[in-house]
């Protein structure tokens, strides 16, 4: 398996490895291109994506196609499950012998599943109930309740980095007044683990498509995983009767505000502009020079080519640049280029993208 099962939920999981198999290693990061901050209302607001929307992202992030789906409630799952194909599968992990989870806890679970009964699960999570880890078992008779889904791999999209934020004083002060604190601080775990392992796999999705590193990145997912681990202590100490320990909300408020600084980009639009300029100079793919290639390395690099691409960027982007900027290391690389080389807006109102 190639994904970065640290980065993923449990029904992210496997449609990331689907992903991969269709489309290549690393096509499962696609998952993490918005930074998003969505939640819906219930007596205690969640950021927990439901099962359609982790379908929909299937589709327009990783290039999955949903062929069929079938809710099995009686008889052997592997009946569901087409010969030589590998099917997606939803169960309540309660029912699952293969995750800790198992006669624990009740939530749904992804796997993979073959029409002979091998079971594929790339899902790796600590618990208090042992570690969660991707592996490869056989049950061949396995019978829970569950719904069996096949896909077809699309179109490989190729989706820009983006931030989705919503609304987050409401969403925290829910948490803050609860007044049942068990309660509170047992969904506050999740919800935060949600969200940490969403950080990371934005960070991971930039890294993987070139894009530079916020400043300050490592140490805000440090402050994400510290958070984590607070509210879960916060949890297990009011379970036990004790006082809960102060500030566990507030830390919670103050790094999803921080997200919106730390994760701040540029307009990725603009930047792939930038890239089809240069890449049509060059007569290389975009996908080259996203990745962070150096055009001095390019076969039809030159000075005679750098000035064309300067030209055309002004002539057919309307872009404009200082000439105090005109300097090598400035324009060898796509995102040093798009530093110096703003939209004409941006430039006269004196704001980044």
């Amino acid at each position: 398996m190639t994904v970065r099962s640290e980065l993923l939920d449990c029904v992210q999981a496997n449609l990331a490895v689907l992903a991969d198999h269709h489309h290549g290693a690393g096509t499962h990061l696609n998952l993490g291109a918005a930074l998003r901050f969505r939640w819906r209302a219930g007596q205690l607001p969640t950021v927990e994506p439901t099962l359609e929307q982790h379908l929909s992202d299937a589709e327009s992030l990783l290039g999955l196609r949903l062929v069929d789906r079938r809710a099995v409630t009686d008889g052997p799952l592997t009946e569901a499950v087409r010969p030589g194909e590998q099917a997606y599968v939803i169960a309540d992990a309660y029912e699952l012998p293969w995750v800790p989870y198992f006669q624990q806890r009740h939530m749904e679970h992804s796997f993979l599943l073959t029409a002979d009964g091998e079971v594929v699960d790339a899902y790796a999570n600590d618990t208090q109930w042992g570690p969660a880890k991707p592996g490869t078992w056989q049950y061949p008779g396995l019978r829970v309740a569950g719904e069996v889904l096949h896909f077809a791999p699309g179109a490989a999209p190729s989706p820009v980095a983006s931030l989705d934020g919503g609304e987050v004083e409401e969403y925290v002060s829910a948490y803050e007044s609860e007044p049942d604190r068990v309660a509170a601080l047992d969904r506050l775990t999740l919800e935060t683990w949600l969200l940490a392992r969403s950080r990371k796999l934005h960070a991971a999705f930039r890294e993987h498509r070139g894009l530079p590193a916020p400043t300050a990145l490592a140490e805000h997912l440090g402050r994400w995983d510290a958070l984590v681990e607070q509210t879960y202590l916060a949890y297990r100490r009011v379970v036990r009767g004790r006082p809960e320990p102060a500030a566990v909300v507030e830390r919670l408020r103050a790094v999803l505000v921080a997200d919106r600084e730390v994760f701040a980009l540029g307009d990725e639009r603009w930047r792939r502009s930038v890239a089809g300029v240069v890449a049509s100079v060059l007569d290389v793919s975009e996908q080259q020079l996203l990745g962070g290639v150096s055009f001095t390395s390019l076969p039809r690099f030159s000075s005679f080519r750098l000035v064309e691409i300067v030209e055309q960027l002004e002539s057919e982007l309307g872009a404009d640049i200082d000439a105090a900027d005109l300097l090598p290391e400035n324009l060898h690389r796509l995102d040093d280029l798009c530093q110096v080389i703003r939209p004409p807006a941006v430039r006269t109102e004196g704001v980044l993208p």
